[in-house]
């Protein structure tokens, strides 16, 4: 019973004293203004983005890719930096394209190639998302309404997550 008693002991103390360490750390490490990590995560500047909605109207399936572009500005005084771009559905890629050129194509998450990569956008500048969307991607299991979005995640404070619609009537 004895040893029983001091195991229970020397677990429960153990946890203690790996809790202090850790509370400890992360004192030192988060209070140390000299940190290596940036201490800024977001900047203050912002994106307009002229219009969220976008609608194909009337697109045959097998009438071939259809494709949109969003506008968008940097109107802050700061660069914003892109930071993961991605689609709601592998029927859909999206490109950036800026002063710098155009990067993508982005996919669904986890389904396909790229969706991080730091796109910076600088202050001032315009820059477009474009839509792809493969009408036949799903077979005739896709002749209907569809509706599907673009995701950006961004450095801005302002809209640090844009999400970018389209609708399609997909007939056969």
């Amino acid at each position: 019973m004895k040893k029983t008693t001091n195991l229970k002991w020397f677990i429960v103390g153990s946890f203690l004293a790996l809790g202090l360490i850790g509370v400890i750390y992360a004192s030192i490490y988060y209070n140390n203004p000299n940190n290596s990590k940036p201490n800024k995560a977001s900047v203050t500047s912002k994106i307009l983005v002229e219009e969220k909605d976008y609608d194909f109207g009337s697109i045959a399936i097998k009438g071939g890719d259809v494709s949109h572009s969003y506008k968008l500005l940097n109107e802050g005084t700061e660069p914003i930096v892109i930071k993961k771009v991605y689609t709601s559905c592998m029927c859909t890629t999206a490109n950036v394209i800026s002063k710098s050129g155009k990067a993508g194509p982005y996919g669904m998450q986890g389904h396909s190639g790229l969706s991080r990569q730091k796109v910076e956008i600088a202050p001032g500048e315009e820059f477009e998302v474009e839509a792809v969307f493969d009408p036949s991607a799903h077979g005739l299991s896709g002749i209907g309404y569809n509706q599907r979005s673009i995701y950006l995640e961004t450095n801005s404070a302002s809209l640090p997550k844009i999400e970018l619609k389209f609708v399609a009537q997909v007939t056969n």
